[in-house]
């Protein structure tokens, strides 16, 4: 049994779909980051970075006996498809390929698409420059995926964690008013593809996002508490 600590987010939303896909039985274990529940000795326990998601695989036992335990996502995908032998190639050039376009995800669509949410959504003053800055970031992200597309189904070989990875972020797009059908077709069609997979079906919906129902560009207007959790002091305090 694996335990899914676990948000309504895309970061959660990709180890959600996986465990689908891969057909693990998990239970999820629910946290309210805007009560602060990221701050909790007991998570703090399994990832001193106090982000969710983490697993904890009791299958599997570390050297000094104990369940494993794993955060961040790139590499609880790259577990999760190792323990299984599934979504990711045994051949190197297909796997390395898979694995390039993960790390795309973890380094570059995450943090940077993250940051165009923070700047047109959440920010209390107005900054144009971050604001530009990071929807152009996210836009050109998105050519590099459409030309990826171009002559493939999947990001590279089959369906892999890389595409699993990448498609709550993707899915997150109209947020932040970047629609995909008429401007980059062929992602539009990697994402519908993907979309209609029933366990994406489940592992989107595992957790239900309601944010994911507000409309392009939808100002948060964060209680001083929250704001304090996500980010402000609570945050940054030393822990």
């Amino acid at each position: 049994m694996i335990d899914l600590h676990t948000v309504p987010t895309p970061n959660g939303h990709k180890i959600s779909i996986a465990l689908e896909e891969l057909g693990l039985d998990y239970q999820v274990i629910p946290y309210d980051i805007s009560a602060g529940d990221q701050f909790k000795p007991e998570l703090l326990a399994l990832n001193p970075n106090n982000k969710l998601p983490v697993i904890v695989d009791h299958a599997s036992l570390s050297d000094d006996g104990t369940p494993m335990v794993i955060f961040e996502t790139g590499a609880i995908l790259i577990y999760l498809a190792e323990k299984t032998g599934k979504l990711l190639s045994d051949k190197p050039d297909i796997r390395f390929q898979q694995l390039q376009w993960l790390m795309f995800q973890v380094a570059g669509i995450g943090p940077l698409q993250g940051q165009a949410h923070h700047f047109v959504r959440y920010a209390r003053v107005q900054q144009d420059y971050a604001r530009e800055r990071y929807l152009n970031e996210s836009l050109r992200q998105c050519r590099v995926l459409e030309g990826q597309l171009q002559d493939r189904n999947y990001l590279a070989g089959d369906y892999s964690i890389a595409d699993i990875a990448c498609w709550p972020w993707i899915r997150c797009l109209p947020l932040i008013d970047i629609h995909l059908e008429n401007t980059f077709p062929r992602l539009f069609d990697w994402f519908t593809r993907i979309e209609q997979r029933p366990a994406v079906e489940r592992g989107k919906n595992l957790i239900h996002g309601w944010v994911y129902q507000l409309p392009p560009n939808f100002k948060m207007e964060l209680d001083e508490k929250t704001w304090s959790y996500s980010f402000g002091e609570e945050q940054f305090k030393p822990r």
